[in-house]
Order: C-alpha cells, then structure tokens, then sequence
C-alpha cells in the first residue's frame, strides 16, 4: 500500500491572507493579520503585515495594536510583529491538537525507542494533514515538517491514512486537484490514489516509500474514537535501507491501537 512521509515536506507556509472585503467584520481582518504569519514568515514590520493581508496600512497598525495588547501579536524592540504567547496558551486547549498530543506522546515515544526514526502525529484539517508531534533523533534522515505545519493529504503517509477515511466529497475534493506525478510509489493519476486509498481501508494502515530526496520508507496507521471514527493517523519514517518491515509495521499499528484505547478510556 504505497505511501509516504517525504523529509523534504513544506515547512508549511501558507500563502497570504486573502484581501479583506468591504464591510468585513472586524474578528475576520483580525484572523488576515494573525494569518499572514507562516512558517517563512515569523517576523514582519508593519508594511509587510499590511501587504500580506491586503488591508490598508493605518487598519493593519490598528488591529495588530489591539492583538498586541490581546497578547495575540508581540512588537519586537525594531517595530516588528510576531506571534505572541497568547495563542499558544489558547491553542493548548484544542483537543485535537495538544490534548490529543498529552494522550499519545508516550506512546510515541515508545515507538520512537523501538524505531529511532521520525514518529509523526497527525490529523486531518479539511483538506490538508496538520503536524500535531513529531520526534526525530539526531541521526534520523533529514526531515522540515514542522508542529503546527500543514502537510498533503495524498503525498504523506498519515495524510493518505486520514485520506481513505475522510468523508466522501473530501475525498472527491483531493482526487479532482490530483496532479500526475505528485503520489508516492508510482502513483500516476486520480485513479491509482482511489485504489491507494480502498488497500489502506482494507490493510488498516499504510506503507510504502519514496526515492527524492532521499530513499525512504513510512508506515501509518489510524487512531480511532470510541464510535471508530478515524480521528488521527500515526507513523514512523525512515530511510529505506533501515527500514524493517517486519518491526515498524506491527510497532506502528500498536502504537496507533493503543493510543486509540487511552484516548477512549479518558472519555
């Protein structure tokens, strides 16, 4: 069941908030401002700020003093913005991003002991994956996934994992956009990422490798709630000469099953 989870990933970065509307609530040109931070945009003055967001440079200094204030942006001593603490202490709420990351972290740890390799966490954001953990050792193969980032669903191992159990037109929405070429293991079209898909839903997990950059191998498997719904996906990722099936494949899946059971069990 070919898959992967390619080191070479984005960094997640997002393009810039679209241009406000006129008449747009005030909450929605917050959110442009605080979206025109990304991974490759950490720091911005307030002319970039304005730019990124479309907005009119007097509301961009407008809004990111209120959000400063809020604790949501802080000013740097040259004028410059950058994410604030505020966020942070308000995104260890979500319960599908750090609650779920408490539950499961020492089961992944215990994979990333048994596999010394990148151990990913995930799970699905409408049509995209969003990194919840990841472990690497130091010697693990190159890797720029990010906490927080954005991953393909169709090109990462935990995203085809979320993929074959997304609701249908989910799934309809990521096999229209399919480019040729841009699947793992050969896949060409719409069609070999359908039957990717129907074996991850048959076999229970994922697996399969990758030649660029570097060869390598992933295997992924599903979290489930209580009711069975998929609402995660784990995996380990590692250079493909190292990779031992016989040992992450089984390590992976009881990993995911009993990060599955923790999690119900705390209902």
């Amino acid at each position: 069941m070919p898959t992967s989870d390619p080191p070479q990933a984005s960094s997640g970065a997002r393009t810039p908030a679209a241009s406000p509307k006129v008449g747009e609530a005030v909450i929605d040109r917050a959110f442009a401002v605080l979206g025109a931070f990304d991974a490759d945009h950490r720091v911005l003055p307030l002319t970039r700020l304005a730019q990124r967001t479309g907005l009119p440079r007097s509301t961009a200094l407008r809004l990111a003093r209120k959000l400063t204030e809020a604790g949501a942006l802080e000013r740097l001593d040259d004028g410059r913005y950058v994410i604030g603490l505020r966020l942070l202490e308000i995104a260890s709420l979500a319960p599908r991003g750090h609650g779920l990351r408490a539950v499961a972290m020492p089961y992944l740890e215990d994979l990333f002991h048994v596999t010394g390799q990148h151990i990913v966490l995930a799970v699905r954001d409408g049509a995209e994956a969003m990194l919840v953990e990841r472990l690497s050792a130091h010697n693990a193969s190159p890797a720029l996934y990010r906490v927080g980032g954005r991953m393909p669903l169709a090109r990462t191992g935990v995203g085809l994992v979320l993929l074959a159990h997304a609701p249908a037109d989910v799934q309809e929405q990521v096999l229209g956009r399919f480019e040729p070429g841009h699947g793992c293991d050969g896949m060409r079209t719409a069609e070999d990422l359908r039957r990717v898909l129907a074996e991850v839903r048959r076999g229970g997990y994922a697996i399969g490798s990758q030649a660029e950059p570097l060869p390598h191998t992933t295997a992924a498997a599903p979290v489930r709630d209580a009711d069975g719904v998929v609402v995660a996906a784990v995996s380990v990722v590692a250079p493909s000469v190292d990779f031992d099936v016989a040992v992450y494949v089984p390590a992976v899946r009881a990993a995911a099953r009993a990060i599955s059971r923790e999690m119900n069990d705390g209902r």
